[in-house]
């Protein structure tokens, strides 16, 4: 690369609803839940029973959930993406780089949509386009279905230009570093045996018989966040929520079985973290709030358990901060440079 290339870069994530209301939810979920990458069976048979009996009652729970959690300024996991686009020009700009870049964000559903990030990019006149998936671990159903998606919407600008796409960055030290200084922020004391939770988004356990290494990435992640923290694996361990349906097997230990064991064992102060979301949303926002923390007093309850409320502490993701522009800087260099 010559530093006569300019570079376009698009920051993709899954996406979120236009407003908190069912209709948009409705939509959203259709989009999302109708993707081959999502779709848990026939297509044909899928939207009969998606459209009949799963999005009539799930856009009015959903869209209660996200009015929980909407800001002023519209969707926060929206509103994140876009600080964070602003964030990593300046992380360029700071340094002096001689990169001549665009950067867009874009999601797999709902707007703005890949397309619209890559007309954006060619009406620019990038030369190189650089996508990264903001999913630390990559998985068939995420970043798969963003490659996929990144290659039709190539075919049907029929834009042919040279462009690479991030499948992941779990090992990547920056994120690692940025994930453990976040936790340390939040009150961390090794020395106080506090105890750390690292939640995945689940996935179907035929994806990873399938050949999927999310697990193994997940593994990976925790492992290298934990080093950082400099504690023992004792004091760590893994979880996964979030499953869609009880039709299918899913990738487990599940978050609520964690959380009951350690109601159980009396751990003491724990540590909520989500690495695998980049962007807080739906699944932190609401989830860990208003599910998973009053889950885990319910049950230390139920073992006689004095935990306090506040020794329940979740860790934000790193979401619009300084701490993730620079990260995704580490990322994304490689693939730019001068």
């Amino acid at each position: 690369m010559t530093k006569s290339v300019k570079y376009g870069v698009i920051l993709a994530n899954t996406g979120t609803p236009s407003a908190p209301t069912p209709r948009a939810v409705r939509k959203y979920l259709s989009q999302f839940l109708m993707h081959k990458r999502i779709a848990p069976m026939n297509r044909g048979l899928w939207w009969l029973i998606l459209h009949l009996a799963i999005l009539p009652k799930r856009g009015r729970v959903s869209a209660a959930k996200y009015e929980q959690i909407w800001s002023a300024d519209g969707s926060p996991f929206m509103v994140a993406h876009e600080q964070l686009v602003l964030g990593l020009k300046r992380a360029f700009e700071k340094d002096g780089d001689e990169v001549d870049a665009c950067v867009a964000c874009a999601m797999s559903f709902g707007e703005p949509s890949l397309i619209g990030a890559l007309k954006k990019l060619r009406k620019a006149r990038c030369s190189y386009v650089v996508v990264l998936p903001l999913y630390p671990q990559s998985a068939f159903s995420t970043t798969g279905a963003i490659q996929d998606d990144v290659k039709r919407a190539f075919k049907k600008l029929k834009w042919d230009v040279a462009y690479r796409i991030i499948d992941d960055y779990h090992d990547n030290a920056v994120y690692a570093r940025a994930i453990a200084a976040s936790i340390k922020h939040a009150g961390f004391d090794a020395e106080q045996g506090d105890r750390v939770l690292f939640s995945y988004h689940s996935i179907p356990l035929k994806d990873i018989e399938a050949g999927d290494t999310y697990e193994l990435q997940c593994g990976a992640s925790s492992l290298q966040i934990a080093s950082e923290l400099g504690i023992d694996r004792k004091f760590w361990t893994i979880g996964y929520q979030c499953r869609f349906d009880k039709g299918r097997s899913w990738l487990a230990p599940f978050t609520k079985e964690v959380l009951d064991r350690w109601a159980e064992a009396k751990v003491g102060r724990i540590f909520f973290v989500c690495p695998g979301f980049s962007v807080d949303c739906l699944e932190t926002l609401y989830d860990v709030r208003f599910e998973l923390k009053p889950h885990y007093l319910d049950a230390c309850a139920r073992f006689d358990n004095s935990v306090r409320e506040e020794d329940f502490i979740y860790v934000p993701c790193l979401d619009r901060t300084w701490a993730h522009a620079r990260v995704l800087q580490s990322i994304l260099s490689p693939y730019i440079e001068e």
